[in-house]
């Protein structure tokens, strides 16, 4: 106490004196102040003190207030402010000086604290004295609050096996600069994770700093199942605040979780659809654990062989073939002899073998006879087989019926072998088929019959069909020559033209002979009087631009003879000997008029020549 307030006391002593003897029995001083109070750091709080007096005659007129804090852990009390009727001190050299203020009216005292601290938690005494009234306090407690920091959560970076016997640690949590100490709760996908031995468990470190803050850090310690590799981690930090209790949730976090391997996939990763032999095939095998193992693989049919395989999980086969066909299975490296632990599947290289014809190569047949052939490809799918002649379909199926052969059946035979589902698959094979038989003349006559004016030429055309190649020859009848002036040949046609000059009625004779047999063609020629000497007609047969030609020829001789003839009935053209007509009368009928044409022989070749190339012949 300072000298001041003890100097002002020992001068109040008497009246005190007095005034407790005058009102001792008759007046008692009550206070009523709250339980607790509640404040932010940083912020002001406000303690009220209420009192009054029962006293039968009157209140007393001296009333002293003052405010104590208790020191903390101890018993002892500082007081911080003082007050009566005179004055309001508030005591120097304590944590409050500056920091206070206090109000009263005769009914309550309220204590005014600015800028709370930590320090402030402590608990506040309001003591009333009376006088003779007597003394009463009463005491408040104040909390302070501070706001700790988010919570911040990290989850272990390395993997957690689930063959881990204990505990693993999952992720810790912190959270500073709190007061009072605020709590750490761990949830898994949202639902709370209590302490449970063998399998949870949450270490809690709590530390506080000199200023007085909490800073909170907590360890999830968790026996991971394979079920929790998609779980989510969280922690919540819950804080007191003034009148309630606050929370703040972290992030969530999700741990890497090792589980051996339980299933295994194989699959063919490639070539989609359908396998046919020379392609590459890529196997791919794939399990459910974690980290993903390296796989072995091998066939069903080989099972203590492994096959290479260059990633690890993919299985490469190139090029294969129908060998490789089988049921392929792998296995992880850490299934450690657990064979059910597999994954496999059924791998069918299809194919197509080089069809194969039969009757083989050629195949020779006699005119008029029936062949089979056959066309058949090994695959391991469905075919459909078509026949093929000089580019046009002839037949479909595996078997070609020939009827009634030809030569036009004569010829290179291909079926192409296709397989409908997987194009890609598909042979061909071919036969040559020939047509063997006696000669077999062209045109639809056998016998021809012709009329030519004599001294002219006519073309006789031979032509015949046959294998082996017939030969063609001529007889003539009357010792009448010829000359070829046509020879031509293939691998079984023959064509021959010879020129015959006409002298007298005769008969020609187109032998075709092979080693199969004879055909003959018959060329009857009867020869007319020449009326003019235009260039004689000479046909050839198997033309049609030579008979319009000769058509023409014709008629122009026609209309020419008749000119002559009338010119000379006229006698307007003279007889000669050479070069000249000559009419000779011995009977005066109509029937005996006979109208001669000379001309070279070597014009008349020459006409006939053009002729059967096709061109009109000149009138000579």
């Amino acid at each position: 106490m300072s000298p001041l307030h003890l100097q002002k006391t020992l001068l109040l002593l008497p009246l005190l004196f007095l005034t407790l003897l005058h009102h001792s029995a008759w007046a008692k001083v009550e206070v009523q102040v709250e339980e607790s109070v509640e404040a932010y750091l940083g912020d002001s709080a406000q303690i009220t003190c209420l009192y009054n007096f029962t006293d039968v005659e009157s209140e007393p007129r001296l009333v002293m207030i003052q405010w104590f804090v208790r020191v903390s852990g101890s018993s002892s009390r500082i007081r911080i402010f003082y007050g009566d009727g005179d004055q309001q001190i508030v005591d120097n050299n304590t944590d409050y000086s500056g920091r206070i203020e206090v109000t009263s009216d005769g009914r309550e005292s309220k204590l005014s604290i600015q800028d709370v601290r930590l320090q402030d938690e402590r608990e506040f005494l309001c003591q009333i004295n009376g006088l003779s009234a007597g003394n009463a306090e009463g005491r408040t407690h104040l909390r302070v609050f501070a706001t700790p920091e988010a919570p911040l959560i990290e989850g272990v970076s390395s993997g957690i096996s689930v063959t881990n016997e204990l505990p693993s640690k999952v992720a810790s949590c912190e959270t500073r600069n709190g007061f009072p100490k605020p709590n750490i709760t761990w949830y898994r996908n949202g639902s709370p994770l209590n302490s449970e031995p063998g399998h949870v468990n949450v270490l809690i470190l709590v530390t506080r700093d000199s200023s007085g803050f909490f800073s909170v850090q907590s360890t999830l310690e968790y026996k991971v199942l394979k079920e929790d590799k998609d779980s989510q981690f969280t922690c919540e930090l819950s804080f007191f605040v003034p009148g309630a209790i606050r929370t703040a949730e972290s992030s969530s976090v999700n741990v890497t979780v090792h589980y051996p391997t339980t299933m295994v996939e194989l699959w063919k990763d490639s070539p989609q659809g359908l396998v046919k032999e020379g392609e590459t095939v890529e196997l791919r095998c794939q399990g459910d654990g974690n980290p993903p193992q390296p796989f072995t693989f091998s066939r069903e049919q080989e099972l203590d062989v492994d096959l290479e395989s260059s990633h690890g999980d993919v299985l490469t086969l190139s090029p294969v073939s129908r060998k490789d066909s089988g049921i392929y299975q792998c296995r992880p490296l850490d299934s450690e002899g657990n064979s059910d632990v597999k994954g496999e599947m059924q791998l069918t290289v299809h194919y197509l073998d080089p069809a194969v014809v039969v009757p083989k190569e050629s195949e020779v047949m006699l005119r008029g006879e029936e062949l089979t052939a056959t066309c058949n490809a090994l695959s391991s799918l469905k075919t459909s087989t078509v026949w093929y002649k000089d580019g046009k379909h002839v037949g479909t199926g595996n078997t070609l019926h020939l009827k009634d052969a030809t030569y036009q059946t004569t010829g290179e035979y291909i079926c192409e072998v296709t397989v409908p589902s997987l194009p890609a698959l598909h042979t061909s094979g071919s036969v040559n088929i020939i047509v063997q038989g006696g000669p077999q003349l062209v045109g639809s006559d056998q016998d021809v019959q012709l009329e030519e004016a004599a001294g002219r030429t006519v073309n006789l055309s031979c032509e015949a069909r046959g294998r082996p190649l017939p030969s063609l020859s001529w007889s003539l009848s009357s010792s009448q020559s010829y000359q070829e002036v046509v020879s031509r040949s293939n691998d079984h046609e023959a064509l021959s033209v010879v020129s015959v000059l006409v002298t007298a009625d005769f008969s020609a004779v187109c032998n075709a002979s092979n080693d199969l047999g004879t055909e003959s063609k018959t060329f009857s020629i009867r020869a007319i009087p020449r009326l003019t000497s235009a260039t004689p007609f000479s046909p050839a047969e198997g033309s049609g631009i030579i008979i319009v030609v000769i058509i023409l020829s014709l008629l122009l001789l026609a209309i020419l003879g008749s000119v002559l003839y009338f010119l000379h009935k006229k006698g307007k053209i003279p007889c000669g000997r050479s070069g000249k007509q000559e009419i000779t009368k011995e009977k005066t009928t109509k029937d005996d008029i006979v109208v001669e044409m000379k001309s070279t022989t070597k014009t008349e070749d020459t006409v006939l020549l053009k002729a059967v190339n096709g061109d009109k012949p000149n009138d000579q």
